[in-house]
Parts: structure tokens; sequence; C-alpha cells
């Protein structure tokens, strides 16, 4: 007697990225880079941006773990070249 078994193809995990508030960064800075490294739209960057700065951090995408590392990498690489303190991380969702 044979026994079917079958394949369980698994998901990969995703990852939030997040932006942190900081009292340095301004807010223009923040919401072109959400405009920039995330396709968003004006309306859409500039909510995030006020949830970043109301709140102390926002998610502003889930993705897989390659492209999440990617975007925060992208963020902080650009934030440090214009001289801005903000942080962006990923966490597991």
């Amino acid at each position: 007697m044979l026994t079917k078994t079958k394949a369980k193809t698994e998901r990969p995990p995703l990852y939030k990225v997040m932006l942190l508030n900081d009292d340095y960064t301004p807010m223009e800075f923040v919401v072109h880079v959400l405009e920039r490294f995330f396709g968003l739209n004006h309306t859409q960057a500039f909510e995030i941006m006020l949830t970043v700065h109301k709140k102390g951090l926002a998610v502003v995408g889930v993705f897989s773990f390659e492209v999440a590392e990617t975007k925060v990498a992208q963020v902080m690489d650009f934030a440090r070249r214009h001289q801005h303190p903000l942080q962006c991380t990923m966490e597991k969702e």
C-alpha cells in the first residue's frame, strides 16, 4: 500500500519594513523617501509620514526578505548621504 504525501510548499516569511521617528529628519525628506523607495503617491506618503511623526514608527510595506533588506539598505544609505539620522528597520511579520 502506498501513501500519498502532498508536498507542502510553504510561503516564504514576509517582513515588515518600518520607518522610525526622530527629531531631526525633515518631514519633506521622509515624504520624498516614501515616494522614491516605496512607490507611494504624495498623499499616501504624507499620511505615513504623519503616522511616523505621531506614533514613533509606521510600517511602510511588507516584502520578501530580500526586497525588505534592499529597501532598508537603500533608505539608510540615502538618509546618510543627505546627513539625516532617519532609521529604517525590518522585522518578520
